[in-house]
């Protein structure tokens, strides 16, 4: 039987009994090299398709990727049919999608709020070294997306939910721009999850998930994936992975898969908690904004109501008004929510970041950049706690 809800999925996909022990969960295979064939003389030493070495993929690779597969297009929709390729980290799928399709003089379109890391390699690393040069531009604007299109444009690259912005771009939109160009969509889903957006199924043909957040969801793996057609996943894996060395380790591929399992009911929980937060912190006269695309203040909250299904996302951002001072009073009271970097962990996650302390801020809505921000993960404690905990740090601070 084929299972076609997603919590089901995320149970039972990549999922089996071990024929060596019979135990009914897959072991950690940490071996960096399988066994040969009698004879080997044949073989492409580069090749993924006979386990030779970990980093040509090994087993728990596989069973991940059979589960991430399971959970991004549980439909079949993708075209000629859908893989993934897990990674070391993010970043690593990230580059991983540049490295692979992107040439000297090659042009890309990328949403100008993104995660650091995405900016600083579209914005540095790749003109600097390659000779690639990009065009940042609101992608929740399709005009925009559609105005920056140049001949030698790839790839289209956006993130939706933004970090940190949490903006919200319409990937039907986008991906009807992008391949009237003749150019590949790819879209960092990290925020949103397999939970609650599926990309490849609006016509994206490349999804990156940072599975060290909400895939994860325990903080103590980090890991990244790609997923999409077949055949361009096939690239990244034979580029990226074993030529460029960017393969996952067998524990934190173990260690993810088992997260995953739960990842549908957490984000039903996260969602929750952040609506309720988000909501919360609206009411309060000291809170300059909140940004969160649950709130009907936020300028794609009807947007978001079309695209995300059954939530809004765990992540928001604010700020009180006032100094930097100030917003650090307030992260040193708080007693449940911990101050911390990274975000989709179990628990709450808060990080101060300045109006000045990244290049990419200069495309930052006016009350980013004038009072920096705080990037808030609800985890998955009870909102009640969460809700006490920022009233008694906002009367500290």
């Amino acid at each position: 039987m084929e299972p076609v809800h997603l919590a089901t999925r995320a149970v039972h996909a990549g999922n089996g009994v071990d024929p060596a022990t019979g135990a009914i969960r897959r072991p950690i295979v940490a071996a960096n090299s399988y066994a040969l064939p009698g004879d080997p003389s044949e073989l492409d030493w580069s090749g993924t398709a006979t386990r030779l070495y970990t980093r040509n993929g090994g087993a728990n690779q596989g069973w991940l990727e059979d589960k991430l597969v399971a959970l991004e297009d549980p439909s079949g929709v993708t075209p000629g049919g859908c893989a993934a390729v897990a990674l070391a980290s993010g970043v690593a799928a990230l580059h991983a999608v540049f490295f692979t399709f992107l040439r000297t003089g090659d042009h890309v379109v990328s949403s100008d709020v993104t995660y650091v890391a995405t900016h600083r390699l579209l914005t540095e690393l790749l003109p600097q070294r390659w000779g690639v040069t990009a065009t940042l531009v609101d992608s929740s604007d399709p005009d925009a997306v559609r105005a920056a299109i140049r001949p030698r444009t790839r790839l289209v690259h956006v993130e939706t939910p933004a970090n940190p912005t949490t903006r919200i771009t319409d990937v039907d939109a986008v991906a009807a721009v992008a391949h009237e160009a003749g150019a590949l969509l790819s879209v960092d889903a990290t925020f949103a999850t397999p939970v609650l957006q599926r990309p490849l199924e609006r016509g994206a043909d490349l999804v990156v998930h940072s599975l060290t957040k909400y895939v994860n969801g325990h903080g103590d793996a980090m890991g990244g994936a790609v997923l999409g057609r077949r055949e361009l996943v096939e690239r990244i894996r034979a580029d990226a992975m074993v030529d460029a060395g960017g393969v996952i380790s067998p524990f934190n591929a173990w260690l993810i898969a088992r997260g995953a399992v739960t990842l549908p009911m957490r984000m039903r929980a996260h969602c929750a908690g952040a609506q309720q937060v988000a909501e919360y912190l609206e009411t309060r006269p000291e809170v300059a904004y909140v940004a969160y695309p649950g709130l009907a203040s936020h300028p794609q909250h009807e947007l978001a109501s079309r695209t995300l299904d059954g939530g809004y996302g765990g992540m928001l951002a604010f700020a009180l008004d006032g100094p930097p001072e100030r917003q650090n009073r307030f992260v040193a009271a708080l007693r449940i929510i911990t101050s911390a970097v990274s975000l989709g962990h179990d628990e709450s996650l808060v990080v101060h970041v300045g109006a000045g302390s990244s290049g990419r801020a200069a495309h930052f809505p006016p009350e980013f950049r004038r009072l920096g921000h705080l990037r808030l993960s609800v985890g998955l404690e009870d909102p009640r706690d969460l809700v006490a905990d920022l009233e008694q740090a906002l009367a500290r601070s």
